[in-house]
């Protein structure tokens, strides 16, 4: 890509607003830093607690297993962002880490909307047709889900790894992302990914919501803690898609139109790109609600979380009791002969 549309254009800046470069230098790093240490921590002691305690695995196992990694995936390349964004807009990687660090941040981010409809589907199944809910459970069909959701999110985001480049202006090198790379070229393809990879799911989303809901509230399963279970982890299936990857979708579309209307002034130039500056961490915040799905999503993860770390405390609190022994087995002694 030849031209810059990173920040404002060709426009007088006299009574232009510099919020968006405040954004990035104060906000990104600090977000990308927070989810940074949350992600980590808890991607990998979920990990761990799947892998070593909750046995059998099932096909919620398996889904939950990839959105993990895939999160995983993420948190490897944002330490790249938070140092980009800490030397105030200047790559210093290469065009091949900065590529590679844009395309995994949208791999993670349409990686985990499919993952995550997948288990509103077989939600779905378990409490709607309860017929099929053992069935549902078997590990094949949470690895065929998986197999899909890869081919899927890899035929989607393939193109977006050719949009990305980096671009020296000003005597510094910029990482461009997809939205503000040239405008005519990606606003076709933005609304492809809008549309098939957030909006369709959205739907599919909201689908299986409303059917769990209607089942709940009408079928005799109310004071079931499975029914209820499911009901919380629908809820905050859909929580992530509207509150995490809605503002985002919004944001980068009027991102990339203002790019395309020279004639829009440079104050709303560079508001617009504030605000969608603003929602890209928020659209990464799903790997923090992913934590809490975790412990819904049926497949006795709760269980092995507690063992785990109850059997690590047990271990602590036995080496404190014997070492507190050790110690006051001598005093005890000295005391006797004293008193002797």
């Amino acid at each position: 890509m030849s031209n810059l549309y990173y920040g404002s254009r060709n426009t007088s800046l006299d009574n232009c607003t510099n919020a968006d470069d405040l954004v990035k230098r104060y906000y990104l790093p600090t977000m990308y830093s927070l989810i940074f240490i949350v992600g980590v921590v808890g991607n990998i002691t979920a990990l761990l607690v799947y892998m070593v305690k909750v046995r059998p695995w099932k096909s919620s196992t398996i889904i939950m297993v990839n959105l993990i990694i895939t999160d995983l995936l993420f948190m490897i390349c944002l330490p790249f962002l938070t140092y980009y964004y800490v030397l105030d807009d200047s790559w210093t990687l290469g065009n091949i880490m900065c590529r590679f660090t844009r395309f995994i941040f949208h791999f993670n981010l349409y990686g985990s909307i499919l993952f995550l409809t997948c288990m509103a589907i077989f939600r779905y199944v378990a409490v709607v047709h309860p017929s099929h809910g053992h069935s549902i459970k078997q590990k094949r069909w949470g690895t065929l889900a998986c197999v899909l959701c890869w081919a899927v999110v890899v035929a989607e985001i393939s193109p977006v790894f050719n949009y990305f480049d980096i671009v020296e202006n000003n005597n510094k090198t910029y990482c461009l992302d997809l939205a503000s790379n040239n405008p005519e070229i990606v606003w076709p393809y933005s609304w492809v990914l809008t549309v098939v990879g957030y909006l369709v799911p959205l739907v599919v989303v909201c689908v299986c919501y409303w059917r769990i809901m209607k089942e709940l509230k009408e079928g005799p399963h109310m004071g079931s803690t499975k029914r209820v279970r499911a009901r919380r982890l629908i809820v905050l299936i859909l929580t992530c898609f509207i509150v995490c990857f809605f503002p985002f979708h919004v944001l980068r579309a009027l991102r990339i139109y203002t790019n395309r209307t020279p004639e829009n002034n440079c104050m709303l130039d560079r508001c617009v790109h504030a605000a969608y500056i603003i929602s890209r961490p928020i659209a990464v915040l799903n790997i923090i609600f992913n934590l809490p799905l975790y412990t819904l999503s049926g497949d006795c993860f709760k269980q092995g979380f507690v063992e785990m770390f109850k059997c690590d405390l047990l271990k602590s609190n036995t080496k404190g009791v014997i070492k507190m022994a050790v110690i006051s087995k001598p005093a005890t002694n000295i005391t006797y002969e004293q008193s002797s």
